[in-house]
This record gives C-alpha cells, sequence and structure tokens, in this order.
C-alpha cells in the first residue's frame, strides 16, 4: 500500500510522535495504522481466493468485530464472499486477537502465579487493552490440550534415576473443597538432564494409585529404571517393583530423620539427632550399621517406634552406601523433586481452593515449563555418574550408551 492510497495521514502521525503521544495503547498514534494494513491484507487475501473459485462467487459486504493488539484495540472490518468458502489467515474467523504474541504474553503472566485480575491490570497499564477475566480463562484454558498432549507423549525407554513425590491442594467440586494428592514424577535422562515424566492427580496418596502412575510410564515406553527415590509410603516400593522387578528402591533419608523427630522429645532432640547423623553420614555401610547399634543400644527404651521404623526399612535406606560420593549426594533423598514442589508452591500460594482440577494442572504445567528453561545443562560430573551407573548396573546400559 503506497502513501498515496493509504487513509493513514503519516503527516499528522509525525507531528504526534514529535508531541510525544504514544505509539502503542487504546489511543496510540499507530492503532489505525495496524487497523488499515490488516484490512488491505484481507482484501488482498479475497482477492486471490476468488481468482482461484470454480464456482461463480463474488464479494458479499463485510463482518465487523473488535480486535486486541499489543497496539490497541480496534474494529475491523473483515471481507465476505456470498459462497462463504473464504477463510481468512491473518485474522482467522472468531479469533479476537490479531496475532498470537498477546496469548503468549498473557500465558507468560499465567505462568508467573499471577491472577486474572492483576493480568487485566498489567494490559491495561501497559498496552490500553482491556480484557475480561472470561476472555482470560479462555486463553489460558488452551494450555489444557497442551497438559494432556504433554501427559500422553512417548518416553524414553531408560531412565537411569527417578524421583517419585506427592503435594497436596485444595479442589472445590459439588461445592465442597477437597484435597487432591498430585503425583509427580521427575527422572534423569542418560543425558543427564532432568524431565518430569508425568503429573498425576487422586483423592490422596496411595500405593494403589503410584501402580497405576507407573504403569502409564510403562505404557508410554519406560522400559527399565536403574534406581528410584521415594519417601517412605507404605508399599510404594512394592508398587515400584511390581512395575519395574529390576529397579533399586532408595527411600528418601531426609523423610526418615524427619519423622523419627516427630516422636522425639524437644529435650532430646539435639543428641538424637548428631547421633542419627553418625548413621547416615557414615563412610560405609557397616560402620553405618554400627552406629545404628549404638543407636538402638542408647535410645530404644525411649523411643522404640522410632528405632523400630530404622530396623524396619534399613535395607532400602542404606542403598546409597554403595556408591560413590557423587551418586550419594542425588539419590539419598528427595530434595531434587522438592524443588520443583518449591516451585509449584510459588505459583499456588496466593490461589486458595481452585475451582477445579483443569485450572490447578494447567498452572503447574507452566511452571514446569518455567523450570525446565534451568535445565539446559546436565547434572553436575553426570558423564563421571553415568560411567559408575553402567559399572554398577551391569549390561543395563550397554545398549543406550553402546558401550
Amino acid at each position: 500500500m503506497s502513501k498515496e492510497e493509504s487513509s493513514f495521514d503519516f503527516n499528522k502521525a509525525l507531528k504526534a510522535i514529535q508531541e510525544g503521544q504514544p505509539l502503542l495503547g487504546k489511543e496510540g498514534i499507530l492503532t489505525p495504522l495496524i487497523k488499515e494494513l490488516t484490512e488491505a491484507a484481507l482484501e488482498g487475501e479475497l482477492d486471490s481466493h476468488l481468482g482461484q473459485e470454480i464456482a461463480a462467487n463474488r464479494r458479499n459486504g463485510k463482518n465487523k468485530k473488535t480486535i486486541k493488539a499489543l497496539n490497541g484495540s480496534f474494529e475491523l472490518n473483515t471481507p465476505r464472499d456470498r459462497a462463504g468458502t473464504f477463510s481468512p489467515q491473518l485474522v482467522k474467523k472468531h479469533q479476537t486477537t490479531l496475532n498470537d504474541e498477546l496469548e503468549e504474553k498473557i500465558l507468560a503472566l499465567y505462568g508467573l502465579g499471577m491472577s486474572y485480575k492483576d493480568i487485566a491490570a498489567h494490559l491495561q497499564e501497559m498496552y490500553g487493552i482491556e480484557v475480561s477475566a472470561g476472555t482470560l480463562s479462555a486463553v489460558t484454558d488452551k494450555i489444557i490440550h497442551r497438559v494432556k498432549e504433554w501427559q500422553a507423549r512417548p518416553l524414553e525407554s531408560t531412565y537411569p534415576i527417578v524421583w517419585l513425590d506427592a503435594i497436596h491442594y485444595k479442589i472445590r467440586e459439588n461445592g465442597k473443597v477437597q484435597s487432591k494428592a498430585v503425583y509427580t514424577i521427575l527422572g534423569v535422562n542418560l543425558e543427564g538432564r532432568k524431565e518430569v515424566l508425568g503429573l498425576y492427580l487422586s483423592e490422596n496418596e496411595g500405593a494403589n494409585f503410584w501402580l497405576q502412575v507407573l504403569t502409564d510410564l510403562s505404557n508410554r515406553g519406560v522400559n527399565d529404571i536403574l534406581i528410584a527415590c521415594v519417601d517412605g509410603l507404605k508399599g510404594f516400593p512394592e508398587a515400584i517393583e511390581s512395575i519395574f522387578p529390576k529397579t533399586e528402591v532408595q527411600l528418601c533419608v531426609v523423610h526418615q530423620i524427619r519423622n523419627s523427630t516427630k516422636y522425639v522429645g524437644s529435650k532430646d532432640q539435639k543428641e538424637f539427632m548428631a547421633d542419627l547423623k553418625r548413621i547416615y553420614k557414615a563412610a560405609t555401610k557397616d560402620l553405618a550399621a554400627s552406629e545404628l547399634d549404638n543407636l538402638e543400644e542408647k535410645w530404644n527404651k525411649k523411643y522404640p517406634i522410632v528405632i523400630k521404623s530404622w530396623r524396619n526399612n534399613w535395607e532400602r535406606l542404606s542403598q546409597y552406601f554403595k556408591y560413590p560420593e557423587a551418586i550419594r549426594r542425588i539419590i539419598y533423598t528427595t530434595n531434587t523433586i522438592e524443588s520443583v514442589h518449591r516451585q509449584f508452591r510459588k505459583l499456588t500460594k496466593t490461589k486458595g481452593a481452585f475451582p477445579n482440577q483443569d485450572s490447578l494442572l494447567k498452572l503447574l504445567y507452566m511452571g514446569i515449563q518455567n523450570a525446565s528453561k534451568k535445565w539446559t545443562m546436565p547434572i553436575k560430573n553426570w558423564s563421571l555418574t553415568i560411567s559408575q551407573l553402567a559399572i554398577f548396573f551391569e549390561g543395563r546400559l550397554d545398549k543406550e550408551l553402546m558401550l
């Protein structure tokens, strides 16, 4: 479109710029130009469409709709044809934003944990665009399709290390607020990069549901997990071994310590913790077992339930002692997956009860996308770690690592 053909007054616009008037926003200088260029492009699309039509067809007036764009809202005249076969591509039917930039901006703000009210206020202040809560909800609901595709995506066949844990949220259902468990599975792939393998919702955390989660991982292509790091949920190790019988289960030592201190009197906690440290910081499993004997001899009469818990879980608590220090640090605790849950809490701390499951899932998904941006590098010293794991789990990584 030439300057002569355009009704946009460039001289007037230049003067307005010199006077300090804004380029963007509802009354932005460029908003009429964007409208004019968009309408001209749509007319060109219709001309091309009519030229390709075999049957007789012609123009049939225009439709009007309000378009929201970063350059301000404006009324767009969209040409139409009599046969109704014209489908514009620049601004599609039922589209109310000029391009994906505005939607991506909304999703980015939503992914930071901002409420609809705060997002609307930001868009109004920065771009002069008024966006209703309904529109914002419709935009963020588009994430649900991405979430479902992400949840069903194929996974790699082997993960050297996987952490499994749950976090709880309040969701409103049938007029009542109920607690739901969100099951998170975080894995390290063969390249040493972290990856959330899936999110699953259930009424509460339990081994039966974990069995369904693990079955889903298997159905999506996971054939082998070398080490699974979990908390002390009863029946959890058995659920893992029923689907992945070769997997070594390491119970989280930090969870075990936390659970132990719940039953220790405040006056004894400092001394008791010092004795526990001699166990989990021991250089070898034999030395750790000896320190556990000392703990039992000293504290069993006073805190028998604590000692019994350590004894019952000892084999799965002590798996990490067989490995070098670098591997020990990775697997003796579920802190790695709890860092993901901390990211979730940052996004949801001001939300209260969620209106439905989808509203929770789409926000957590955005949290995962944000966290994943930081997972561009392998875990520290991963080359050494994977070579050591290949020795400990002889033959199980040969094909994947082409050894």
